[in-house]
């Protein structure tokens, strides 16, 4: 279990860095009020959602959440990495058939406002290079 444990950590942490050591790879951040009545209501009053994007492509190669399972915070990593944060019809369609948990409607406007950021730092970066 140890061993497995120390391995899972390691790869994360490999991975982490060549995401990090990528120049195209950014952070972009959505927050949303979280329903009543819910554990993470009881430790916050929003949910963070936090991902790593390639700033070209708008590929999600990472994502983290202030969800309080761990098993809900897998779930979401494995509904968004690999999609585009362009493409936010598949990951709605996504959480929309496999993700039934209630904070489900908070975490989709997260990712909301974390497209519409990055839609303005494409629009940024526009602008710079002209």
């Amino acid at each position: 279990m140890l061993k497995w444990l120390y391995g899972s950590v390691y790869k994360f942490h490999v991975r982490l860095e060549e995401d990090t050591l990528n120049e195209n790879i950014i952070f972009v951040t959505g927050y949303a009020k979280l329903p009543q009545g819910i554990t993470a209501t009881e430790l916050y009053t929003v949910i963070a959602v936090g991902v790593l994007l390639d700033r070209e492509t708008g590929l999600i190669t990472d994502v983290d959440c202030s969800l309080v399972t761990t098993v809900a915070r897998q779930f979401v990593k494995e509904l968004i990495v690999g999609k585009s944060i362009l493409d936010l019809e598949s990951i709605e369609k996504a959480f929309t058939e496999r993700y039934h948990g209630s904070a489900r409607k908070a975490l989709l406007s997260s990712l909301k406002i974390i497209n519409e950021k990055y839609q303005n730092i494409l629009k940024n970066k526009e602008t710079i290079d002209e």
